[in-house]
Parts: structure tokens; sequence; C-alpha cells
């Protein structure tokens, strides 16, 4: 009764690599989601300019902080629902890191 090693190592191979995938997959959707709220307040501070709209400042700086927050915090989240195996989680770091 023998551990065959290369199925271990096939497991851990194909955690590893869909824990790098998801990892980096997170970290582009969280770019892109902290680019679109930075665009949505950029228009909002040019409508200003233009005297289209008059906006108070401290309290949009506040507010888009927070999502901005919200949004990292979500991302953390699911990564820690996602499943625990250590190839896993070492992948989906890995990955996040480099995204």
């Amino acid at each position: 009764m023998g551990i065959s090693l290369s199925g271990v190592g096939g497991d851990v191979g194909v955690g590893f690599i869909a824990g790098f995938i998801t990892g980096y997959a997170l970290k582009k959707i969280l770019k892109v989601v902290l680019v679109l709220i930075g665009m949505y307040v950029l228009s909002l501070l040019w409508l200003q300019y233009k005297g289209v709209i008059s906006i108070n400042t401290n309290k949009l700086f506040n507010l888009s902080g927070s999502i901005s927050n919200q949004a990292v915090s979500a991302a953390e989240k699911l990564l820690g629902i996602l499943p625990g195996t250590s190839a896993f989680t070492i992948g989906a770091y890995i990955g996040f890191r480099k995204g």
C-alpha cells in the first residue's frame, strides 16, 4: 500500500494552477472596478469644473474611499471562501500578487 507520487503531484499541480488563475483574475477584476470608480470621480470633478454641478468634495472623496475599501475587502472575503487546499491557496496568493 504505497502512495503514488505522480497522483499527488498531479493534484498539487492542478490545485496550484487553478489557484493561480483564480487569484490573477480576482486581481484584474479588482483593478477594473477601481479604474471605473476613478473614472466616475474624475467625470464628476470635470462636471464641477465646467460649472454643470456643485460637489462637496470632502464627502465625495470619503465615499469613493469607502467604496474602494469595500471592493478590496470583498476580494479578500472571496479568497477566504475558496477551496482551502494548500496548493490552491499558495497559487491564489501568487496569482493575486502577480496580477
